[in-house]
């Protein structure tokens, strides 16, 4: 066989002297012949041991030639296997129907053995052919999977990247501040509970979470006058507080980061209202960016559960939600506030979890229940 790897021939006939007619003919190619008698037997015999070339007899018992051939080449695993109809029908129906039925090639029965070796070697040959693009294209399919799979790895650590630099950044935008110290915290996970609890999946309340951090960036360019002023604001510097919405999402926009779109658009709009009366565009209802409206609600029941420059007592628990309660359909969507309803008491464990460090409150009671909802 000169080098070449041994082949599996398979012969279907139910007449026992056209097996041995074929099976003497093809002894001298060397490759491995099996038989079998009916299409039944030659359909266990493929699924048992797939063979190279099939030698097949049409009028059979229990499954003729045609159902045989159209039941493998209608299955991807044997569709390559190359079938020879040998048969003593001579009409060119039979031909025609064995050809659409998906044959490789129809010899008419005597075939003598010259003519035999060469079909079938010419269609061992091919089978081999596919075997081996076959081979091929599975190893490309596997580096591709193991190229994607890195990219896959890669892309994560990028993304975590940018989250833990989205943090970082929230920090230092809040770093003069301590008393907001555990504040983007807070918020954050405030806003991803509201986003599962309106059913935007997993994926969607993890990229608020990171985003969500980023609402206050603009307060960079805020004077420290300003944002740190004992009491309330005068209504000029109330329009220069104003602005860090705007500065926000100048500082974000033109990314391609999804975090930081997303953050964006948070920075530009966490600060609008339901009702339209918010800034700084007045935007109205649904023009308002969902993951805006999370936020603003997330970062307003923070704010006034927290102590501020202005106001250095924050409200208690109760007190907060009576005013989110209140704040329905005015200040916020209606739809975020019964979502933030109904995870109250994630709300109220993120709380005491993430609480400032010199809130001597939860010091005395460790039950987020009994809080008094300040931290």
């Amino acid at each position: 066989m000169n080098g070449e790897a041994r082949k599996r021939i398979l012969i279907v006939d139910d007449e026992e002297v056209n097996r041995r007619i074929l099976m003497a003919a093809l002894a001298p190619l060397g490759h491995e012949v099996v038989t079998a008698s009916n299409g039944l037997e030659a359909m266990r015999e493929v699924r048992d041991n797939p063979p190279d070339v099939i030698l097949l007899d049409v009028i059979m018992p229990e499954m003729d030639g045609y159902e045989v051939v159209r039941n493998l080449k209608g299955k991807d695993e044997f569709r390559f296997i190359p079938i020879v109809m040998v048969s003593g029908l001579k009409d060119e129906k039979a031909r025609v129907t064995a050809f659409e039925a998906g044959v490789d090639d129809f010899l008419i029965k005597p075939v003598g053995r010259t003519e035999i070796k060469a079909r079938v070697g010419s269609l061992l040959k091919v089978k081999a052919y596919h075997d081996y693009m076959r081979l091929h294209e599975m190893e490309l399919e596997a580096q591709v999977q193991d190229r994607n799979e890195q990219l896959r790895r890669a892309h994560r650590k990028v993304n975590q990247a940018a989250r833990e630099t989205i943090l970082k950044l929230s920090k230092a935008a809040e770093y003069k501040d301590e008393e907001t110290g555990a504040h983007i915290l807070r918020m954050s996970h405030y806003a991803a509970a509201i986003a599962r609890s309106m059913g935007l999946g997993d994926e969607k309340a993890e990229s608020i979470r990171y985003a969500a951090p980023m609402h206050d960036i603009g307060k960079i360019g805020t004077p420290d006058s300003i944002l740190f002023k004992p009491g309330p604001l005068d209504q000029a510097e109330r329009e220069v507080m104003k602005q860090h919405t705007v500065i926000g999402g100048q500082i974000l926009e033109g990314s391609d980061s999804e975090f930081i779109q997303m953050a964006e658009k948070i920075a530009l709009n966490h600060h609008e209202r339901w009702d339209g009366k918010g800034y700084p565009r007045g935007l109205k209802g649904q023009e308002i960016p969902l993951d805006a409206r999370i936020s603003a609600l997330a970062d307003f029941f923070d704010a006034v559960t927290s102590a501020r420059p202005y106001r250095k007592e924050p409200f208690p628990t109760e007190k907060a939600f009576e005013m989110i309660i209140k704040g329905r359909g005015a200040h916020f969507d209606p739809e975020v506030v019964d979502s933030f309803l109904e995870i109250a008491d994630e709300a109220l464990a993120i709380q005491l979890k993430y609480r400032d460090k010199k809130d001597s409150r939860f010091n005395k009671r460790s039950d987020p229940a009994h809080a008094g909802g300040a931290t």
